[in-house]
């Protein structure tokens, strides 16, 4: 088993930047690629931002130059620098592994104010 704990949430003022980190713990050596998804209300969940093993990395379009998505192995967590932030990227955002299966955290809101 693979726990997901997710911080770093909060309310910002669009055009600021909030960094979200997510520790594992359990089975982490059977985790390969990880992820950061996000749920805006009455929306599907999305994903964000991804990392490979190998530290490959891709975005959605819409955060694309705005967002980082990186890995410290040595701590076991994988980070999401979220800078430039508008509006529409207020959502309950999710840590995602992918190992013997998927794993997902609890979530953590990101409010952006106008």
């Amino acid at each position: 088993q693979v726990q997901l704990v997710e911080s770093g949430g909060g309310l910002v003022q669009a055009g600021g930047s909030l960094r979200l980190s997510c520790v594992a713990s359990g089975i982490i050596f059977a985790i390969t690629n990880e992820a950061w998804y996000r749920q805006a209300p009455g929306q599907q969940r999305e994903l964000v931002a991804a990392i490979t093993s190998g530290g490959d990395t891709n975005y959605v379009d819409s955060v694309k130059g705005r967002f980082t998505i990186s890995r410290d192995n040595a701590k076991n967590t994988v980070y999401l620098q979220m800078n430039s932030l508008n509006p529409e990227d207020t959502a309950v955002y999710y840590c995602h592994a992918i190992g013997s299966t998927r794993y997902w955290g609890q979530g953590t809101q990101v409010t952006v104010s106008s």
